[in-house]
C-alpha cells in the first residue's frame, strides 16, 4: 500500500499535494478527484458523535444529529474499567460508521493541573498513567470499527484562559512524567490514527509548530505513525507547520495555507520532500478509512442507551453514606428536590455538546422503581442564582414531610464550559441555600450532584449520604435511581483529587498565568502528589470512592525480593468480599521509591484493576510491573532512569486506604554518566565507593596538616566538620591544606575519576 501511495503522489501536481494539508470546510478533507482520492469526514467526540452539517459552526449552536450521549471522560475515567471504556469506543466506532464518519475527535487526555480548567470534564484524570490507560482503550474500542481517533489536545493544554496565545513554560522532567506521559502511553498502546494539535505554545513555540513534540518526541521515540491535525483554528503559520511535523490544518483556510505552502517549496524554504512526507501521511488515513468503510452500517440505539446506562452506572461515585442510608427502600415515602431533577445536567458545554437519542430523567426514574410516595419540588430556578423564596419553601415543605430527601443540585452550564475557566469551587448560592435549608428539617438528606470538576462542600456535615454522578450522559436519570434504590452498587472511584478549598491546590497561585505566559511552578507534584507531600487534608482523595459492600485484602506476595530493572516483577492480592451485597471494588498500585537522590512523589499509581465479586467471593488480582513502573525522567541521560534501591508496593482500594504493602529492591543496569570537576563535593566523591578510592589518598594528605580534622573528642565539633567536608569542593583541599595539596594533585586525581 506504501508503494502505491507514493506513486499516488507522484503523480499529484504541487499544487494538490499542497491543498491536501488544508481542509475542504469545516469538517471534511480534501480529495482529488481525478485520481479518485475521496473526500472524508471529521466530527467532534469523544463521548458522543456530534457530526454537523458542513455550514454548521463548531461550538454547538445548532443542531447536530441524534446520537448515543455517554458520560463525559471525567465520569468515564471514575469507572477505572478499561473494558467497560473500549466497549463506549466501540458503540462510538459503530456510530461514525453509520453516519459515514471517519474520524472522531477525541478523547482527550490532558491533566487536569487545577480544578478551574473550564473544559475538565472532558479530559480523564490528574494522574498521567490513569489518563492513559482510559485513552488507550477508548482509541482501541472506536478504532476496531474502522474509525479513527484524534488523541488531543497535544499537548500541556491545561486551561481555556487565553488558550489560543497562552505560553505554558514547563520543566524537562514535569513535561515528561505528568504532562506527556498520558499522550505517551495512548499512542504506544493504541497508535491512534491521527492526533490533535493544541492551541497554546509549549516553552515560547506554539505547539502546531514544535517540531521536538511532534517529530523528535511524537514520532522518532514513541513510533506514531498516523497524522497530526491542527485544533480548529490553531495554526499559527502553516509553512513552520508543516516543516516542525503538523500535517493538516484545519479547518479550510480559504486556500491561504495552500498557497503559502506551493510559494515556500518554489522560493527554496520548504522541501518538497517534506511536503510529499505529510500527504502520504493524510493519504495513508483517507486510504484506511476507504478500505474500512461500511456503506449500510446501522446501530442499535436501544442497546447503546443500555451501555449509556451502565457506563453512569459505574461513573458515580458515592462520597459519604452515613448510618446506610442509601440504598433507599422502595416503599420509602421520598422528597425528589431540584431542577436538575426533572431537567438533568448530563454534559459539557462547547464542542463536545451532543444530541442525545433519549434522555432519562432522574424524579421519572426514580417513580419506575418506587412504589412509595414521591413529591417533587423544584427549590431553585434553572436560569440564575438568586433565590426564589417561594421555590425554597415549597421545597423545604416536602423535605419536612417525607421520609427522606433526594436533592439534585450541582454547576450550571454557565459555570464551566469550553472556552472559559471557573472562578471558584463553589455551587451557585441558590443550590447552597437550598441544602442548607432541607438539612436543618431533614436529617435523611441525599445530595446528588452534577458537575465536570471538584468543588467545596462546606455543608458536608449536615447531610447524610453524597452522590458524585458527575456529568452522567443521557441516562444519567436512569443510572442515578438504580443507585439510590439499590438496583446497582457503586463502584466508581475518583479520578481526581478534591481538596477542600481552591487555595490548597498546588497551581493556585500560578493558574492561569500573567498575560500570555502561564508557569507549571509546582513541577511533577500535580494532584495527589502534591497534597501526600505537603500532608495537606482534602475532601475526599484520589481513588475514594464507597460501596454498598465491603472488602478485604489479603495475601500480598512479589514475585521476587530483587529484580533488575530490564526484568518484570508480578503482584498478585487477594481481595474478597465481606458484605451481603454483590459489588466492583478497585485495586489500586501505588509504588514508592524509599530513598532517593532526586525529589519523588511518596508514591505514585501503577497498575489498577476493577474486580465483580459476589458476597464472600475472592480473587487473585494478578499484576506485572516494568522498569517504568520505578523509574523517573532523568534530563541528563534523556531517558527513563531507575535509582538502584528499595520500592515499596502499596495496594489498596484508595491513595489513602493502603490494605497492604511488600518491597522489592531494584537494581539499575545503567549508570549514570559522571563528569568531576575542581568542584565536586568530597562528601560525593568519597560517598561512592569507585571514587572514594582515588580521593582518600588527598584526604590523608589534607588532614595531616590537622587544622580540619574531624577527630574531636567535642561531639559538636565533629558534626561540624563532618558537615563542612560533605559540602567542600575539590579544590578546597589547595586552600586549606598549607601547601600540601597541590593543583598538580588534583588534576592528577580528576583524570583518574574521569577515567574510571
Amino acid at each position: 500500500m506504501e508503494r502505491d501511495l507514493k506513486q499516488l503522489v507522484a503523480q499529484m501536481t504541487l499544487e494538490e499535494k499542497a491543498g491536501l494539508c488544508s481542509g475542504l470546510d469545516f469538517w471534511h478533507l480534501k480529495g482529488v478527484e481525478r485520481l479518485g482520492i475521496p473526500s472524508i469526514m471529521v466530527t467532534d467526540g469523544p463521548h458522543g458523535l456530534r457530526k454537523q452539517d458542513t455550514s454548521a459552526d463548531h461550538l454547538g449552536l445548532t443542531n447536530s444529529v441524534p446520537a448515543t450521549c455517554f458520560p463525559s471522560a471525567v465520569g468515564l475515567a471514575s469507572s477505572w474499567n478499561r473494558e467497560l471504556i473500549r466497549q463506549v469506543g466501540v458503540a462510538l466506532g459503530e456510530e461514525c460508521q453509520a453516519e459515514n464518519v471517519a474520524v472522531l475527535l477525541g478523547p482527550g487526555a490532558n491533566i487536569k493541573r487545577s480544578p478551574l480548567n473550564g473544559r475538565n470534564f472532558e479530559y480523564f484524570s490528574e494522574d498521567p498513567y490513569l489518563a492513559s490507560e482510559m485513552a488507550a482503550n477508548h482509541i482501541s474500542g472506536v478504532q476496531s470499527q474502522g474509525v479513527g481517533t484524534s488523541l488531543k489536545h497535544f499537548a500541556v493544554n491545561n486551561q481555556e484562559h487565553r488558550r489560543m496565545s497562552v505560553d505554558a513554560v514547563v520543566d524537562e522532567r514535569t513535561l515528561r512524567e505528568i504532562y506527556l506521559a498520558a499522550f505517551e502511553g495512548a499512542v504506544k498502546q493504541a497508535q491512534p490514527w491521527t492526533i490533535m494539535s493544541s492551541y497554546n505554545r509549549v516553552n515560547g513555540t506554539y505547539v502546531s509548530e514544535n517540531e521536538r513534540l511532534l517529530t523528535d518526541i511524537l514520532r522518532n521515540e514513541w513510533g506514531f505513525e498516523g497524522f497530526v491535525v491542527s485544533d480548529w483554528g490553531a495554526v499559527n503559520e502553516q509553512v513552520d507547520s508543516l516543516a516542525a511535523g503538523m500535517d493538516l490544518e484545519m479547518p479550510s483556510s480559504n486556500g491561504i495555507g495552500e498557497h503559502k505552502i506551493v510559494a515556500a517549496v518554489r522560493e527554496g524554504r520548504l522541501s518538497e520532500a517534506e511536503l510529499d512526507q505529510a500527504v502520504l501521511r493524510i493519504l495513508g488515513i483517507i486510504q484506511r478509512a476507504a478500505d474500512n468503510r461500511r456503506p449500510d452500517a446501522t446501530y442499535d440505539k436501544a442497546a447503546h442507551h443500555q451501555l449509556a446506562r451502565q457506563t453512569a452506572q459505574e461513573s458515580m461515585v458515592l462520597l459519604k453514606n452515613e448510618g446506610g442510608l442509601l440504598p433507599l427502600s422502595k416503599t420509602a415515602n421520598v422528597a425528589v428536590i431540584g431542577g436538575f431533577a426533572t431537567k438533568s445536567r448530563y454534559q459539557g458545554s462547547g464542542s463536545s455538546h451532543i444530541v442525545p437519542t433519549r434522555l432519562d430523567q432522574a424524579y421519572e426514574e426514580m417513580a419506575k422503581l418506587s412504589s412509595g410516595q414521591l413529591v417533587y419540588a423544584q427549590g431553585y430556578p434553572m436560569e440564575h442564582d438568586q433565590i426564589d423564596e417561594a421555590l425554597l419553601a415549597e421545597a423545604v415543605e416536602a423535605a419536612r414531610n417525607a421520609e427522606t430527601a433526594v436533592l439534585f443540585v450541582g454547576l450550571p452550564d454557565r459555570y464551566e464550559s469550553e472556552g472559559f475557566d471557573r472562578q471558584h469551587l463553589q455551587l451557585p448560592d441558590n443550590h447552597l441555600k437550598l441544602i442548607e435549608e432541607i438539612a436543618k428539617v431533614q436529617p435523611r438528606t441525599v445530595v446528588v450532584l452534577s458537575n465536570g470538576a471538584p468543588i467545596e462542600m462546606p455543608w458536608l456535615g449536615k447531610v447524610q449520604a453524597v452522590l458524585e454522578g458527575y456529568l452522567g450522559g443521557q441516562a444519567f436519570g436512569s443510572a442515578v435511581a438504580d443507585l439510590l434504590y439499590g438496583d446497582a452498587n457503586p463502584s466508581g472511584k475518583l479520578a481526581e483529587t478534591f481538596p477542600l478549598a481552591l487555595a490548597h491546590n498546588p497551581s493556585h497561585l500560578n493558574f492561569p498565568g500573567e498575560g500570555d505566559r502561564v508557569e507549571y511552578r509546582e513541577g511533577i507534584f500535580v494532584g495527589y502528589r502534591y497534597y501526600e507531600a505537603k500532608q495537606l487534608p482534602v475532601l475526599f482523595p484520589f481513588g475514594f470512592g464507597l460501596s454498598y459492600t465491603r472488602f478485604e485484602y489479603t495475601g500480598l506476595r512479589i514475585s521476587q525480593p530483587r529484580i533488575q530493572d530490564t526484568e518484570m516483577v508480578e503482584i498478585e492480592v487477594k481481595v474478597k468480599n465481606i458484605g451481603d451485597r454483590a459489588g466492583k471494588e478497585i485495586v489500586q498500585l501505588y509504588v514508592a521509591d524509599v530513598h532517593s537522590q532526586v525529589i519523588r512523589p511518596q508514591k505514585e499509581l501503577k497498575e489498577f484493576a476493577k474486580v465483580e465479586l459476589q458476597p464472600g467471593e475472592e480473587k487473585t488480582v494478578v499484576f506485572k510491573l516494568g522498569k517504568r513502573a520505578f523509574a523517573y525522567y532523568n534530563t541528563l541521560l534523556g531517558d527513563w532512569h531507575v535509582e538502584s534501591g528499595e520500592f515499596l508496593i502499596r495496594v489498596g482500594g484508595a491513595s489513602d486506604r493502603i490494605a497492604c504493602e511488600e518491597s522489592i529492591y531494584v537494581e539499575s543496569t545503567v549508570e549514570l554518566p559522571q563528569s568531576y570537576t575542581r568542584n565536586s563535593t568530597l562528601g560525593d566523591l568519597l560517598g561512592n565507593p569507585k571514587t572514594a578510592s582515588l580521593v582518600q589518598p588527598l584526604m590523608t594528605t589534607f588532614q595531616q596538616e590537622g587544622a580540619f580534622s574531624a577527630e574531636s573528642e567535642d561531639e559538636s565539633h565533629k558534626g561540624m566538620m563532618e558537615a563542612i567536608f560533605k559540602y567542600m569542593p575539590l579544590r578546597s583541599l589547595i586552600a586549606f591544606s598549607g601547601g600540601r595539596v597541590t593543583e598538580a594533585d588534583i588534576e592528577a586525581v580528576l583524570e583518574s575519576l574521569n577515567t574510571l
